[in-house]
């Protein structure tokens, strides 16, 4: 699933409350920085809400991929949250997300950037996938989004 480092389990927030765009991205920028010094909240927050600017980052599903470049980091990073209530993103089929990954990249990460969210978006379009999502507490999100685990949808 997901390339290994790229996620971590406090970069992971279930049944989080939040009730705009806005709110979600605020949350998202605070889960991406919540275990590196560098860059702040504030700052990823500003990147990821510019890249929405450009476009809806909102697919289909129920999920978001909100992504931005960031300078200086050398690692992409990944933050995943399960809202409580689906919120209005401007996804693709006009649906509310309830599924958001954020994505960091470093800023000369094109390619790599580019083919990570290929990744991530065939594998939220998997709707098994989404609903063990739907279901699962942070530690099995975790390992569903890693690969790892064993839990499969009835």
């Amino acid at each position: 699933m997901l390339p290994e480092g790229i996620l971590a389990l406090c970069n992971i927030s279930i049944a989080e409350p939040a009730s705009s765009k806005k709110r979600i991205l605020e949350q998202a920028a605070r889960l991406l920085a919540a275990n590196a010094e560098e860059p702040s909240a504030e700052q990823i927050f500003e990147r990821l809400l510019e890249r929405e600017r450009l476009g809806s980052t909102g697919l289909a599903g129920g999920v978001a991929l909100p992504h931005a470049r960031m300078p200086g980091i050398k690692d992409s990073r990944g933050a995943f949250l399960r809202l409580a209530e689906p919120v209005e993103f401007d996804a693709l089929d006009g649906h509310p997300v309830d599924l958001v990954f954020a994505l960091l990249v470093p800023e000369d990460a094109t390619e790599d950037h580019l083919q990570l969210l290929a990744k991530l978006a065939a594998t939220f379009n998997d709707p098994s996938l989404r609903t063990r999502l739907r279901e699962a507490d942070a530690e099995q999100a975790m390992a569903i989004l890693s690969g790892q685990s064993t839990i499969h949808a009835a």
